[in-house]
């Protein structure tokens, strides 16, 4: 039988397979039953900035509103409140740690630069193996320019690094001009790896009942293309890991990130759909294909890869191939 262990952020894994942050990843049961059909990881349910900090300040009015609001008192209702509010993600991860070993990733998304960053510590203390920072915003305000985003986004990192020193990846979205320095830069700053992609909420019309409702919830099949185009493109030129977000739903997809360079590949969709059980049918599958191709570990799989993909991915740079639209009149 193949060999699935591996490394990612430094975790030891025994599968490359993680269940994104999600509903699936937001109760114990739940994940219980992801680990028992034998995922690698899980990423937590997101905690989102808006919520922490919206739940923070209502917290502190109810709080103080009534009381001395000398500097003093106020901290010490500042330091109580965030550790109640973290209440609940700590028992959850005492109730799962307390049954597996299986490697727990808190995960925050997060759009700005602020107070908040404080709950990164508390996300280390309350025992998650590492933090995975999913970096949010649609950039509409006309008056904001792409360098003010990108500076927002590395002090995000710089802070919360100075904040934790458990393992810290970013997961990102691919609607940046310069994607490849993006993530160079992500790496220099220390990162322990970058996910591609994160996926917007899409909101759509109902025409029927003239209300804002939520479009296409699931990932397509297709999506997974631009993951690998990019993974297979920049795997050797940094030094974090890379993790796969995004249109894994088959056991080839998830082998063919492998092959392109992930050092994780994380799914969601394809177990909304097909059930948490499908995660065996995934690693089995991966597992056949290792075996048709007399791979035996994982690191295999990336050696098969790299020898297909020379000189940094260039054959993924190619952006149109004529042949297939050319006059075939």
């Amino acid at each position: 039988m193949s060999d699935l262990k591996t490394k990612y952020l430094g975790l030891e894994l025994k599968n490359p397979l993680l269940v994104g942050s999600s509903g699936l990843t937001g109760s114990a049961n739940s994940i219980l039953k992801l680990v028992d059909y034998g995922v690698g990881g899980i990423v937590l349910k997101s905690l989102f900035e808006e919520e922490i900090i919206r739940e923070h300040e209502k917290n502190m009015k109810e709080k103080v509103e009534r009381l001395d609001s000398n500097l003093e008192f106020l901290d010490y209702f500042d330091y109580q409140l965030k550790e109640d509010n973290f209440s609940r993600q700590r028992k959850l991860i005492d109730e799962i740690k307390s049954q597996t070993d299986v490697p727990l990733i808190a995960s925050i998304n997060c759009y700005s630069v602020g107070e908040w960053f404080s709950y990164a510590k508390l996300l280390q203390d309350a025992g998650a193996d590492a933090l995975e920072l999913n970096l949010y915003r649609i950039p509409s305000n006309i008056n904001v320019e792409a360098a003010d985003i990108l500076n927002g986004y590395y002090e995000i990192v710089r802070r919360v690094k100075e904040h934790v020193t458990i393992p810290v990846s970013v997961k990102i979205s691919p609607y940046f001009t310069d994607l490849g320095n993006v993530v160079s830069r992500f790496d220099m700053l220390g990162v322990d790896g970058v996910v591609m992609f994160n996926r917007y909420y899409s909101p759509d019309f109902d025409l029927e009942n003239d209300r804002i409702i939520s479009g296409p919830v699931y990932s397509s099949q297709s999506d997974y293309a631009n993951v690998l185009r990019w993974i297979a493109m920049l795997k050797e030129q940094v030094t974090c890991d890379l993790g796969a977000s995004g249109g894994v739903h088959s056991p080839d997809t998830m082998f063919k990130m492998l092959l392109a360079g992930a050092d994780s590949v994380q799914v969601v969709s394809a177990l909304y759909k097909n059930g948490a059980a499908y995660v065996r049918d995934l690693l089995f599958g991966v597992q056949s294909w290792m075996e048709k191709k007399g791979l035996d570990t994982i690191e295999d799989i990336r050696k098969l890869g790299r020898s297909m993909v020379p000189n940094h991915g260039e054959v993924f740079e190619r952006v149109q191939f004529m042949k297939y639209f050319g006059d075939h009149g």
